[in-house]
C-alpha cells in the first residue's frame, strides 16, 4: 500500500528532521518548536503539547485523562542480519517512567504496531536513515501508514547510541529500580532508542531529569497477553467504532476510577491483560474483599478520590529546568504543595485499609518512608499550607508556603506583598464610598486584582461608569473594570510576587534535593494509588451487575454469560448463553442466519476472557478460563455484506496474521471468513484455515454461513457444532413468514438454510425465479451432503476420542474424593456406552 508520505523519494523533505549536533538546527528548534511538537509530516506549522515546564497538576476527571496524547516514543531497527530486531523506548510527559522494549518481529511488524497503538504516542522519533530518499525501510513505511495523525521526527542515527543509552540509565535511574541495568545491558536496540529519546526530550522540554530520579522499566511481551491492534478495534476495547467519544467500550464498562492514574492503568491492562495466574488471583482476592467489606470499600474510595494525578506530579518534581524563570519557580512551589497534600493522604489510606494492604496486596507499602519525606517538607513548609481551589487562594498558599524565619529577605518581601494587597482592598473600598456604588475586590490569574459590581445601568449616573474606570466589560448586570491606579498597584504586586517566588524557589529546590533520595517511595505510592483505584473500579462495576469471580483451569467454561457492553447499552441484561471448550473439544463451529447473534456472542467470549485476565469479575453465573497468551479476532458485521476485492484482501491479511502468530495457548475468534469472494473459493479458504487451526491446541470459535464446513466434525473429533436458534412466525396480516430471533445458542448446526433465498422471497423477485433457485440449491446440497456424510466408523472414533480427552481432563483437574470420582467415572462410562450402541457396538472397558 502507498506510504503515508506518498512518493517514497520525497519522504525526507516531508519528515521533520532534527540534527541535535548542529547549532543552526538547535536555534531553529528553539525559534519554532521549543515546548511544541511539529505537525505530522507533509503539513506546516507546529502542534502544541503541554511542556512539563510550568505545568501544574490539577485534579481532573479520569475520563479526560486520555484526551491529550503525551507519550514520546523512539523506535530503532537493526540493520543487515539484525533486520527485524526492534528496540522501543517511551516516556510519558505526564509520568516520569521510561519503558524499554526489545523483540524480534516479522515482516508485518505486527508486534511493533500493536505496541505503539497501546502507547498512543504524541510523537514518534526514528533514525534519519530509516527515511533515506529512495531507501525507506518497511518499518518506517508501516508505522507512518498506521499513525497518520502522529508527529514524526527523525534524528541522526548516531544519537541512537547504546553506550550512551546505558550511561543515561545509570545516571538517571532511581536506585530502587537499578536492577533494570542487568536486564537491558545486552539489549542494544532499546538502549539506543533510550539515548535518542532522552536527548530529544531534553531539547523539547528545555529541561533535564534530576539524577537518580527516573523509574526505568523493561517490559517484556512474555508477561502479558498480546492483543493485536485490529482485534482491539474489533472488540471496541477502548474506542467505540461508531463514535470515538462514546463510552460504550470495555473501558467504559469498567471505568469507575477516581484518578487519572487509575484510568490510565485500567486502559493499559485492558490492552495487555496478564498471563500470570497468581497475580490475577491476587487481584481477584482484593476485589472479593472489597465486595465483602462495605466499610473498607467506601473508606478506600473516599481517600483515593482526594488524590491528584500522582504520576504527573512526579514528572514535574523530577525535572530540573535549564533556565530559572518566574513560571518555573511558581510551578515548583505549586507542585511541592501538591506533594505535601498527597503525602498527607498516606496515613488515612493506611488506616482505611491496613489489613487489606498486608493480606491482599502483600504489604504494598514495604520499606517506604513516607513519614520521613513529609517530615522533611513540614520542617520548611507551613503545616496549614495545602492544595486549595481558586487561583487567589492558591496564590496565597504559594506566597506563605515557607515557614517564617527561614529567610529574612523572604519575610520582608511577604510583608510588602501583604501591604500592597491591603492597599488594593482599601483603595477599592474608598472608590465605592466615593461614587456610592456596590464595588468589590475580585481576582483572576489573567487580570490580577480588578473591580466587580452588580448593578443595573439605570442606577448609574447617565447610565455609565465614572470616566476614571477602564477596561470595562459587562455580562448581564455584572460589571468588571479597573483603573490606572489599580493597574499600577497590580504591577507592584506582581513585582513583589516575583521576589517571593524566586526566594521560595531556592528553598524548595534545596528541599527537593533532599527528597530525591527517597524518590522510589513516591513511585511506589503512585503505583499503589493507581492499582487500588483500578481494583475499586472493578468492585464498583460488580455492584452494578451480577458479575462472578472467574476461575483458571485448562477449560473455557462460561455458564449463562452475557455481553458486558451490550448490557450497558440496553440497560438490561442481554440473552445469556453457555460456552464450553476443552483440549478435546477446542474448535467450535457456529452457524445461524444474519442478525441471529453470532458476532455479538463471539465478541462476548473475548471480552469475558480479557476481563478475567485483568482481575475483574465476569458477566456470567459461573466461569472458568484457560489463560490465553494471545487473543485474535477476525470479526465480520452481519449487516455488512462484504463483496469487494479490498475487503477480501483485508480478510486474507487478518487470517494470515493469525496463522503466523497463533500458538497452543491462543484464543482465536473468526467470523464470516471468505465472504469477500465466491462461495467456492470462500469454502475452500475456510476449510484450509480450519484444518490448519485444528492442528493447534488453541481454543477456536469459527462462525460461518458456509454450512458445508459443519461436516468437518466427521473428520476431526475435536470439532463441535453450535447454532443460534430462530423461530418462524406467520404474520397475522397474511401468509408471509417472518423470522423471530431468540439469540439462544444450541448444539448442532443450523437447519436454517438458504438465507439468500429467504431474503429473496420477501423481495419483489418473480416467484418463478425463486422456485428455480430453490430447486438448484436443493440438488447441489444433496450432492455435497452425500460426499461428506459421516460413516459409523468415524462416529466410533469420535466417541472414543472424546471419552479419552474427558478422562485426561478428569485426571488433571478433578478435586473429587475417591468415592465421588468412582461415581462420576461410572456415569461417564454409561454415557459413552449408550453413544456407542447408537453407532453400532463400540465396546468400552
Amino acid at each position: 500500500s502507498e506510504s503515508y508520505f506518498g512518493d517514497k523519494s520525497s519522504c525526507v523533505e516531508n519528515a521533520n528532521t532534527l540534527d541535535l549536533t548542529s547549532s543552526s538546527s538547535v536555534r531553529g528548534l528553539n525559534s519554532t518548536c521549543i515546548g511544541r511538537t511539529p505537525l505530522s509530516s507533509g503539513r506546516s506549522g507546529c502542534r502544541s503539547h503541554t511542556p512539563l515546564m510550568g505545568y501544574s497538576v490539577t485534579s481532573s476527571s479520569a475520563v479526560s485523562a486520555h484526551t491529550v496524547a503525551s507519550v514520546i516514543v523512539a523506535v530503532v531497527e537493526g540493520r543487515g542480519l539484525a533486520r527485524g530486531e526492534v528496540g522501543i523506548a517511551s516516556i510519558d510527559l505526564k509520568n516520569p517512567e521510561m519503558i524499554l522494549s526489545q523483540f524480534a518481529d516479522n515482516a508485518t511488524y505486527a508486534k511493533v504496531i500493536t505496541k505503539l497503538k497501546i502507547l498512543t504516542p504524541l510523537e514518534i522519533i526514528m533514525s534519519n536513515t530509516a527515511c533515506d530518499a529512495g531507501n525507506t525501510t518497511n518499518l518506517f513505511s508501516l508505522i507512518t501508514e498506521h499513525f497518520k495523525n502522529v508527529t514524526f521526527t527523525t534524528v541522526q542515527r548516531k544519537y541512537f547510541n547504546e553506550t550512551k543509552g546505558l550511561e543515561y540509565i545509570e545516571q538517571l535511574c532511581a536506585s530502587e529500580f537499578s536492577t533494570i541495568l542487568m536486564e537491558v545491558q545486552s539489549k542494544y536496540y532499546c538502549l539506543a532508542a533510550a539515548a535518542a529519546l532522552l536527548k530529544y526530550v531534553e531539547f523539547i522540554q528545555n529541561a533535564v531529569y534530576a539524577p537518580k530520579s527516573l523509574k526505568v522499566r523493561f517490559q517484556g511481551s512474555e508477561k502479558t497477553a498480546m492483543i493485536d491492534s485490529s482485534s482491539a478495534q474489533n472488540l471496541e476495547l477502548v474506542i467505540n467504532n461508531r463514535d470515538s467519544r462514546n463510552g460504550h467500550t470495555l473501558l467504559g464498562v469498567l471505568n469507575y476510577t477516581k484518578t487519572p492514574g487509575g484510568s490510565r492503568r485500567l486502559r493499559s491492562n485492558i490492552l495487555e491483560p496478564l498471563v500470570d495466574a497468581e497475580t490475577i488471583n491476587t487481584r481477584l482476592d482484593c476485589v472479593q474483599e472489597l465486595l465483602q467489606d462495605e466499610e473498607l470499600f467506601f473508606g478506600l474510595q473516599g481517600v483515593i478520590s482526594k488524590f491528584l494525578d500522582t504520576e504527573q506530579l512526579l514528572s514535574v518534581l523530577v525535572q530540573i529546568p535549564k533556565q530559572d524563570t518566574v513560571k518555573t519557580a511558581e510551578s515548583k512551589i505549586t507542585n511541592l504543595i501538591y506533594l505535601k497534600h498527597t503525602l498527607e493522604l498516606v496515613e488515612p489510606l493506611k488506616v482505611s485499609g491496613l489489613w487489606f494492604f498486608c493480606c491482599c496486596l502483600g504489604g504494598f507499602f514495604g520499606r517506604c518512608l513516607f513519614g520521613i519525606i513529609l517530615e522533611k517538607i513540614t520542617s520548611v513548609i507551613n503545616d496549614d499550607t495545602r492544595y486549595t481551589k481558586g487561583c487567589l487562594n492558591m496564590r496565597t498558599q504559594k506566597c506563605y508556603a515557607v515557614k517564617p524565619n527561614i529567610n529574612e529577605f523572604l519575610d520582608i518581601a511577604r510583608r510588602t506583598y501583604t501591604e500592597i494587597v491591603d492597599d488594593i482592598a482599601g483603595m477599592i473600598t474608598q472608590l465605592a464610598e466615593k461614587y456610592n456604588l456596590p464595588m468589590k475586590t475580585s481576582f483572576s490569574s489573567a487580570r490580577g486584582f480588578f473591580i466587580q459590581m452588580n448593578a443595573d445601568c439605570s442606577t448609574l449616573p447617565n447610565g455609565q461608569l465614572p470616566s476614571e474606570f477602564t477596561k470595562i466589560t459587562k455580562m448581564k448586570n455584572t460589571y468588571s473594570f479597573t483603573s490606572a491606579d489599580l493597574i499600577k498597584m497590580n504591577e507592584r504586586c506582581q513585582e513583589s510576587l516575583r521576589e517571593i517566588y524566586h526566594m521560595t524557589y531556592l528553598i524548595v529546590c534545596k528541599l527537593l534535593n533532599e527528597i530525591y533520595e527517597h524518590i522510589h517511595c513516591l513511585y511506589k505510592l503512585s503505583d499503589i494509588v493507581s492499582m487500588l483505584d483500578m481494583l475499586l473500579s472493578f468492585a464498583h462495576a460488580c455492584t452494578l451487575s451480577d458479575y462472578v469471580r472467574p476461575e483458571f483451569t485448562d477449560t473455557l467454561a462460561i455458564k449463562q454469560g452475557w455481553h458486558p457492553i451490550l448490557e450497558k447499552i440496553a440497560m438490561e441484561k442481554p440473552v445469556s448463553n453457555n460456552t464450553y471448550l476443552t483440549e478435546g473439544n477446542n474448535f467450535v463451529m457456529i452457524t445461524g442466519p444474519n442478525m441471529s447473534g453470532k458476532s455479538t456472542y463471539l465478541k462476548q467470549i473475548a471480552l469475558c476472557q480479557i476481563m478475567a485476565q485483568i482481575g475483574s469479575y465476569v458477566p456470567a453465573e459461573y466461569c472458568s478460563f484457560r489463560i490465553a497468551e494471545q487473543i485474535f479476532t477476525r470479526i465480520g458485521m452481519d449487516d455488512d455484506i462484504e463483496t469487494n476485492a479490498s475487503t477480501f484482501m483485508k480478510e486474507m491479511k487478518e487470517i494470515t496474521y493469525i496463522i503466523q502468530n497463533a500458538n497452543d495457548k491462543s484464543l482465536i475468534i473468526i467470523d464470516e471468513l471468505g465472504r469477500g469472494t465466491s462461495a467456492e473459493e470462500g469454502i475452500g479458504i475456510c476449510y484450509a484455515a480450519c484444518e490448519y487451526l485444528l492442528n493447534l491446541k488453541a481454543f477456536t470459535l469459527f462462525a460461518t454461513h458456509f454450512l458445508e464446513l459443519c461436516h468437518i466434525d466427521a473428520l476431526y473429533p475435536n470439532v463441535e457444532n453450535y447454532h443460534f436458534e430462530v423461530q418462524h412466525v406467520r404474520s397475522s396480516a397474511g401468509n408471509k413468514e417472518k423470522i423471530a430471533y431468540t439469540y439462544t445458542l444450541s448444539k448442532g448446526y443450523t437447519e436454517e438454510k438458504n438465507y439468500g433465498i429467504k431474503a429473496a422471497e420477501v423481495s419483489s423477485l418473480p416467484s418463478s425465479i425463486i422456485l428455480d433457485a430453490k430447486e438448484i440449491t436443493s440438488h447441489i446440497a444433496k450432492q455435497i451432503l452425500h460426499r461428506q456424510k459421516s460413516t459409523p466408523e468415524m462416529m466410533k472414533q469420535r466417541a472414543a476420542y472424546q471419552l479419552a480427552m474427558r478422562l485426561v481432563q478428569t485426571a488433571r483437574n478433578s478435586r473429587l474424593d475417591p468415592d465421588s470420582l468412582r461415581v462420576y467415572l461410572k456415569a461417564l462410562k454409561k454415557k459413552y456406552e449408550a453413544r456407542s450402541r447408537a453407532v453400532g457396538g463400540l465396546g468400552l472397558p
